[in-house]
């Protein structure tokens, strides 16, 4: 099979790509995430609130996307990813405009994050990942990491955007404006191009496509959509530990990463170049998608995944030190995008090659409970550990252990299982 012929993957498969591309970028995954940290001043200026009494709201959202990732997933794999989407896009725009009604009870606000995880977990990953895997075989990893460029893009643009609206417009139309994103621009395109290869009205494209590329046939295990139930995957150790290692990862990726501005600032940075070298990280995102999913179809990706993840150790050493220069800042930052550039793209890739797409969306949704509790915990235990010590390098010390310990256990899920 030549290198020519795995590309055609994306002759058929490029409208699953983009709007994939777009609708996880301006879905629940990123723009909260992404953009809670340029809410926290507007806040603590109208509400008198704490840093880790805004970011106390990841920990609930993470802990609701706990239970709903496997519901949504389950629901995919029983009504079909294309309705779960479209369905998911509505009420996660909807839900995230409610943030504008924030009137300072602490409840409320809460409770609105709790609302955003339910009402949009049909965007993250767990459903759009799951058509990508159905269409390529042997360029699944490039293709997954262009389909999640989204998320880098989009974070850097979104933080920026919102930056904008709320020192001009106020922090309200702030909300409304990123909640029309993913209804304008998400919706419609989804609409029109994004399909599964079980989707009826793709079936003479997909027998096409069988026919030119020469390694599809009937015993195709993506095609097929062959692999482990959720109940055996339960039962295969390749599971927990995988569970164990992207805990761990999203807590020490997702940690600082809505925590930036307030990180930068007690470092001596102006707010200004605090924000727009935070925004580095989304663009660090977009490399990492890219290099990681070519690396991960030519290598195997446990071992891949060893690299990248060792890296963001030196990231946090760097923001232990005392001083901080421009660079040294951005260094970091970049390192620890380019690492965050690779979870998604690696834990969906990971979850096709080991258990197979049967029941793909339900066993990701599994993995992805832990991976949202570790980055809905980060954010609150690095602000709440900087409100304890007033400093953030104890913390730092823990995250750099957490991406330690996840690049060693990755190296033991051994050989690939399915195609």
């Amino acid at each position: 099979m030549s290198e020519k012929e795995a590309l055609k993957e994306f002759k058929y498969g490029w409208p699953v790509v983009g709007s994939s591309a777009l609708g996880i970028g301006l879905g629940m995954s990123p723009l909260p995430f992404y953009t809670i940290g340029v809410f926290v001043a507007p806040f603590m200026q109208e509400f008198g609130w704490q840093v880790q009494d805004i970011m106390l709201a990841l920990t609930f959202f993470s802990i609701t996307a706990f239970f709903t990732s496997p519901l949504i997933g389950l629901i995919t794999d029983k009504v079909g990813v294309r309705k779960t989407v479209l369905i998911s896009i509505v009420t996660f725009g909807l839900a995230f405009m409610a943030f504008s009604l924030n009137n300072g009870n602490k409840t409320l606000y809460l409770g609105l994050w709790v609302l955003l995880a339910f009402m949009g977990s049909g965007t993250l990953p767990i459903t759009w990942t799951r058509a990508i895997n159905s269409w390529f075989t042997k360029k699944r990893g490039l293709a997954l990491g262009l389909s999640l460029l989204g998320t880098g893009a989009f974070g850097a643009v979104a933080k920026i955007y919102a930056s904008h609206l709320i020192e001009n417009y106020g922090w309200r139309t702030a909300y409304i404006g990123l909640a029309l994103l993913p209804l304008l621009i998400a919706l419609p395109v989804a609409f029109f191009f994004f399909r599964d290869t079980k989707d009826p009205k793709v079936q003479d494209k997909v027998k096409k496509m069988k026919a030119e590329l020469s390694y599809l046939n009937d015993s195709s295990s993506a095609i097929n959509h062959e692999g482990k139930s959720l109940k055996e995957a339960l039962k295969d150790y390749r599971f927990w530990l995988l569970a164990l290692s992207f805990l761990c990862i999203s807590f020490a990726i997702g940690g600082p990463i809505p925590n930036f501005e307030k990180i930068l600032d007690i470092k001596g940075f102006e707010m200004k170049d605090a924000v727009y070298l935070a925004s580095l990280v989304g663009l660090a995102v977009i490399v990492g998608r890219i290099f990681g999913g070519y690396l991960i179809d030519k290598i195997w990706a446990p071992a891949v995944a060893f690299v990248i993840f060792m890296l963001p150790v030196i990231a946090c050493l760097i923001f232990r030190q005392a001083d901080l220069s421009y660079v040294m800042a951005g260094t970091a930052i970049v390192i620890i995008g380019l690492s965050a550039g690779v979870e998604y793209d690696l834990m969906a890739f990971l979850v096709s090659k080991y258990f197979g797409l049967k029941n793909y969306s339900a066993i990701y949704g599994a993995i992805y409970g832990f991976f949202a509790i570790g980055a809905g915990f980060g954010p609150y235990v690095f602000a709440k550990s900087f409100s304890m010590t007033g400093s953030y390098n104890a913390i730092f010390g823990y995250a750099a252990f957490g991406f330690a310990i996840s690049a060693f256990l990755l190296l033991f899920l051994g050989k690939y299982k399915y195609d």
